[in-house]
């Protein structure tokens, strides 16, 4: 008699999605036990009128707001020591999450760090160490993503680059999950082209990857099987008309749909973007996109037959290479660089790259054992443009 498969599932949270709905921030973080959140973004979008509209909202439902932005586009963790000295010295009691995956990661770390003694590291995604946590601590969260891409809305985990090694390390506990997220379309209308892009991407490779990943998680394939049809439907929609509220609403959905996708396992594709991005501060997305293409070919022998059904339910004739070619169409019809020197990346840092790649927290995902040589095979790839 044949076993049964085992695991475990998780699924998000409480989303409010739609064109408008950003107007139930205040309410919403209220019924999230905040009165005095901080709102945490990126210096960019702390500067536009978005910021300070959600502060309005938040004072008309009788809340007392403050910002703080300090947060790199790749947020490091002197970025979280300083947020989480605003959070202490301005005793706010919740966290506002807003932005980007920078905005994103950083407000929930904040939260998260906010009421623990111990330093972050120690609560790196291995093994159990969440439970070092002090979970009655934790700040609630609310997030309001401003991208469709990272997905880190209804993820529980966040991204913090550790500057003295120059390696991203993810930082997960269960409740740093936001109790609510406002997907709001309108939010993303203003988002320059090459974010769009870029973010878009990182949808995308989350959903390729989490159906290529070999762990067990029907539903998981399922969802990202629907993120890629959405991404495929609506991201040059989004790009080329950048207030199509339908595409920016469907990109949205896709960011969401990959981040609860990946739950089953990322790979190769975010193994190597996480070094580069560390070393040489590329957007993380748009690093993903170039990788995408060369990372599917060195896996190809453990996806095709899955990728041959997914060609179907996408309606592109030819299997794997017919939508491995619809992927390098849609990376060209977006200006995605085809090689890492599009991005400014080198080859002198490759066996280094190579190093923290096979040890990056994605790597086990990948359907194929990811050894340095493999690691190096791709790299070389996406450096000469070889398919």
């Amino acid at each position: 008699m044949t076993t049964s498969p085992s695991a475990n599932w998780s699924y998000p949270t409480s989303i409010r999605f739609g064109a408008g709905r950003i107007k139930e921030l205040g309410k919403v973080a209220e019924a999230a036990g905040m009165k005095r959140p901080l709102l945490v973004t990126d210096p960019g979008l702390a500067k536009l009128p978005m910021v300070a509209d959600a502060l309005s909202i938040c004072r008309e439902a009788g809340l007392e707001p403050a910002v703080f932005s300090d947060v790199k586009p790749n947020p490091v963790a002197s970025n979280i020591e300083a947020g989480v000295a605003a959070f202490r010295a301005g005793d706010h009691d919740g966290v506002i999450a807003f932005g980007g995956g920078s905005g994103l990661d950083a407000g929930k770390v904040i939260a998260f760090m906010a009421g623990q003694t111990r330093p972050i590291w120690d609560f790196e995604d291995i093994g159990d160490w969440w439970k070092r946590a002090d979970e009655a601590n934790i700040a609630p969260i609310v997030a309001v993503p401003t991208t469709a891409g990272t997905g880190s809305e209804v993820g529980r985990a966040g991204v913090v680059t550790n500057e003295e090694t120059h390696t991203k390390k993810v930082i997960f506990h269960p409740k740093m999950l936001p109790a609510t997220v406002i997907c709001d379309p309108e939010l993303t209308v203003g988002m320059p082209r090459y974010f769009t892009v870029g973010t878009g991407m990182d949808a995308l490779a989350h959903c390729l990857e989490a159906y290529s990943s070999t762990f067990y998680h029907p539903m998981g394939d399922g969802i990202a099987v629907e993120g890629i049809r959405l991404v495929f439907d609506s991201l040059e929609k989004a790009a080329n008309t950048p207030d199509d509220l339908i595409a920016r609403g469907n990109m949205m959905s896709a960011a969401a749909m990959g981040a609860v996708a990946f739950q089953k396992g990322l790979g190769a594709i975010h193994a190597l973007s996480h070094p580069v991005g560390a070393l040489y501060d590329t957007h993380h997305g748009m690093t993903n996109a170039v990788f995408m293409p060369y990372v599917l070919a060195f896996n190809r022998q453990a996806i095709e037959k899955k990728f041959d059904r997914l060609a179907g339910y996408l309606g592109i004739s030819g299997g794997f290479d017919g939508l491995m070619q619809a992927i390098l169409k849609l990376r060209a019809d977006l200006e995605v660089p085809n090689t890492l020197e599009g991005l400014k990346v080198g080859g002198e840092k490759r066996d280094l790259i190579a190093e923290m790649a096979v040890v990056d927290p994605t790597a086990g995902g990948n359907p194929i054992e990811l050894t340095k040589d493999g690691a190096k095979q791709i790299f070389d790839a996406a450096l000469e443009g070889r398919l």
